[in-house]
């Protein structure tokens, strides 16, 4: 068996190639001691490739750095598979050099040669193979061109001894010496007027990058909610209230109260009212997803490195908070790729705060019944709103939990490209498509509950929900929640098993108010729908998140995620009310006396939390909260 090591700088293709190898004879796993992704398949029964993870250079700087150094090192690899972007020779050749140290042989798979040759590149391949002393193969793993003999290659390759002379004793000797290589094997330089430099100068500019950037977001939500994802809602919501539960109804027609109820009230109130929202959320991931595919999101991290840094993080950390739009589980899961320790902590304390996808119907709902003329805006507002306080979060994270020196930033800009329709589509079902399955299994399971204790109380099954189980329940944390304009034990409840997934909230309020179009305007104002929309953009997030949190940093990690989070949804949600009353002149004397003692409470807290986390212990905070 050869033991064939695949590494590479990240976005060149090396995903693209190991795929390509391997096809579906792969395997996942971790590295020992870490949390980042360990894979390896088989190119048939005498190829095994390890995929390291993608790195910039043998520096021991990061994990993954120091993952693919041991693995070399310790590991008895036969042959090391370095991908090369074939239009950045440059930069990606520094990662060889630095290979070549641990004399073993080296194929280089010179990646994106189609690309190369529209900007007009001429490589010759075997003068470049001379001057480093390995084997080259020109590719481009899009397209599968030139893997035809890579089999071959390989086996030929571990017979070869390799006699590597490069020594440098400097970074700039090293790239000196690439400089000329490239020189010497180049007979064009490129095409200096390549589109995206052009682009580049645009949106990377520092006057105007920032509202393209805000003016993208709002061509995604227009697109979501006048354009495309809305009118597609409407649509399947009179299909379900119109033709959908007539239809249930009649088959029900001779059964039971309480099952007929079940079924109408329970199922099809509960999950109907949630599964409506899908074009809503699929319309958000197809924007999304055409700014990732296009490489316009790695330049949105870029430009936010500047603001990070102030909270004591890189750009890079903006990547998972950004994942934290479709959800925040794999958002925290996507820390690992962080350099240091407190980066991954903190940014996964603060990931939760981006809304996720499951919480779009709850403001896609409050927003067509409270803000029909303007919904765009306002769920916009709610997007951003959860940014800013992610910021705001991590500004005070900086200066009490994690008191540490900031890390280098060192990120990839991807080419620009137009998204094709089929990659935009299967990315943004690959990421709404667990709504699908929630609305399935999750949302269908806690709707026949909510249903039960809805309409059961000790006596039995009731028309009258006010004495139920689920109104005893309300009862009891209603009173959480009167300060900030919704203590109604409905609206409790509601946030309660929106603990099991977001888009709950829906369904357990069509079952607890019935018509939501006529109803909930006459439990909110806009000013208190705002101040719950406020509330659930906040609030500790679901289950599935709270186990990936303890999964990858502990039970103590997990605790604090959950406390501190509901805390700040509860006073972030109370300010709002207070400053939109404010505006609007509705202020009475016993709120401001009643604002004024919470704002001395909070201050007080902050105080005494600076001067207790000022020891700068991670592992304190968690104790104090335990």
């Amino acid at each position: 068996m050869i033991n064939a090591a695949l590494i590479g700088n990240p976005n060149t293709g090396k995903t693209s190639v190991f795929n390509a190898l391997t096809g579906s004879k792969q395997y996942v796993g971790n590295w020992p001691g870490v949390t980042i992704d360990k894979k390896y398949g088989f190119m048939n029964k005498d190829i095994k490739i390890v995929d390291l993870p993608g790195i910039y250079a043998m520096d021991t700087y990061s994990n993954e750095e120091k993952i693919a150094r041991a693995y070399l090192e310790n590991e008895d690899v036969d042959v090391i598979i370095n991908v090369v972007d074939s239009t950045n020779l440059e930069r990606n050749l520094y990662l060889t050099t630095q290979l070549m140290q641990f004399n073993k042989p080296i194929v280089i798979l010179l990646n994106m040669i189609d690309i190369a040759k529209k900007r007009g590149l001429d490589i010759d391949y075997s003068k470049l193979e001379k001057e480093f002393g390995v084997t080259i193969l020109p590719i481009s793993a899009k397209t599968k061109e030139g893997l035809d003999n890579i089999e071959e290659v390989i086996k030929k390759s571990k017979e070869i001894t390799p006699n590597y002379t490069m020594s440098f004793k400097t970074e700039k000797e090293a790239y000196s010496y690439i400089d000329k290589a490239i020189s010497k094997s180049s007979k064009g330089k490129g095409n200096s007027k390549y589109i995206g430099e052009k682009i580049d100068k645009l949106v990377l500019n520092p006057i105007l990058a920032y509202p393209i950037f805000l003016l993208a977001l709002f061509l995604i939500f227009k697109f979501t909610f006048s354009w495309f994802g809305q009118p597609l809602a409407d649509g399947l919501d009179a299909f379900v209230a119109d033709t959908f539960t007539p239809f249930v109804e009649g088959l029900l027609e001779n059964s039971s109260i309480w099952f007929s109820s079940l079924i109408l009230d329970g199922v099809v109130a509960g999950v109907g009212g949630v599964i409506v929202f899908f074009p809503i959320v699929f319309a958000l991931f197809l924007g999304i997803s055409f700014l990732e595919d296009s490489g316009y999101m790695s330049r949105v991290a870029f430009l936010m490195d500047r603001i990070m840094r102030k909270i004591g993080l890189s750009g890079k950390a903006f990547i998972p908070i950004i994942m934290g739009f479709g959800c925040s589980a794999p958002a925290i899961m996507a820390t690992r790729t962080l350099e240091s320790e407190k980066d991954r902590k903190m940014t996964a304390l603060i990931a939760p705060l981006v809304s996720c996808g499951a919480r779009l119907p709850v403001y896609a709902l409050f927003a067509s019944i409270f803000f029909s003329t303007n919904q765009e805006l306002v769920v916009m507002g709610i997007y951003l709103l959860g940014i800013v306080i992610a910021i705001l979060v991590g500004l005070l994270f900086k200066n009490t939990l994690f008191k540490k020196d900031e890390q280098p930033f060192i990120l990839e800009l991807p080419e620009y490209k137009l998204p094709s329709l089929k990659s935009i589509i299967l990315n943004a079902w690959d990421k709404s498509k667990g709504f699908i399955v929630r609305a399935g299994t999750l949302i269908f399971a806690v709707s026949i509950v909510v249903w039960f204790l809805t309409y059961f109380n000790m006596s039995g099954y009731t028309d009258e929900i006010s004495t139920s189980f689920f109104a005893k329940l309300g009862g009891i944390v209603a009173p959480i929640f009167k300060p900030l304009g919704f203590g109604t034990w409905e609206a409790g409840v509601s946030i309660l098993t929106g603990l099991a997934a977001k888009e709950v909230i829906i369904g357990t309020m069509e079952i607890v108010y019935g018509d939501l179009a006529l109803i909930l305007p006459t439990v909110f104002t806009s000013i208190t729908a705002l101040t719950f929309l406020v509330f659930v953009s906040l609030y500790t997030p679901c289950f599935a998140v709270i186990g990936v949190m303890r999964k990858e940093y502990g039970n103590k990690m997990m605790t604090i995620s959950i406390v501190y989070q509901f805390v700040l949804a509860w006073v972030g949600a109370y300010l709002f009310r207070f400053i939109a009353t404010l505006v609007t002149g509705g202020l009475t004397a016993s709120y401001v006396i009643q604002f004024l003692v919470f704002v001395a409470i909070v201050a007080l807290a902050i105080l005494m939390l600076i001067k207790y986390f000022d020891k700068d212990s991670v592992g304190e905070a968690a104790h104090l909260t335990k």
